[in-house]
């Protein structure tokens, strides 16, 4: 049975959007190994349409990260959405309907991992649903100030640290899984 596991690059102030304009100068090699192991056993990625829009628009002709697109366009991609009519990135897979029932056959039909990589609305939901089985958080030493944050308006959310780990630059690497109870 497959795990749905997602990542997210936060400030301290819980920001996640546009990380690329905050966490470039925390980025190591400590950092580099911890995002390359949660890519090492994924089965694919499980994304809203947002994020698909975002990545769809951009991988496929990506020259400047080639060995990363190449990664991006060959793996399975499921996306869930009640506004798309169709996702036309190679291997993607629409999700639409009856989501939660969607993400718990697709949980028992796919072997490895499925990551996720922002999405923050999704992941939400997944929370709140009781469908998301880790959160992995690379905390950086910053207050961003702005911007949309992972837990907004999303009511509690019981978790339980099971990793943690401090890298040279100050960057946390949490792991949290939904607490019991």
């Amino acid at each position: 049975m497959a795990k749905i596991i997602s990542n997210f690059f936060i400030a301290l102030d819980g920001v996640v959007e546009s990380p690329d304009q905050w966490h470039f100068p925390y980025w190591n090699d400590e950092m580099g190994a911890a995002v390359q192991a949660g890519m090492a056993d994924s089965a694919g990625m499980l994304m809203g349409r947002v994020l698909y829009e975002e990545w769809a628009a951009y991988w496929p002709t990506a020259e400047a990260d080639a060995e990363i697109a190449a990664i991006m366009n060959d793996s399975r991609k499921w996306v869930v959405s009640s506004t798309l009519d169709k996702a036309e990135w190679a291997n993607t897979t629409l999700l639409r309907g009856d989501v939660a029932a969607e993400i718990r056959r697709l949980k028992a039909e796919v072997e490895g991992n499925i990551q996720m990589s922002g999405s923050a609305t999704t992941v939400r939901w997944l929370l709140a649903n009781g469908l998301l089985d880790q959160l992995n958080l690379l905390v950086h030493p910053i207050a961003v100030g702005h911007g949309r944050r992972l837990f907004e308006d999303s009511g509690t959310q019981p978790l339980k640290l099971v990793k943690s780990e401090t890298f040279e630059t100050g960057v946390l690497n949490l792991s949290y899984v939904p607490a019991a109870g």
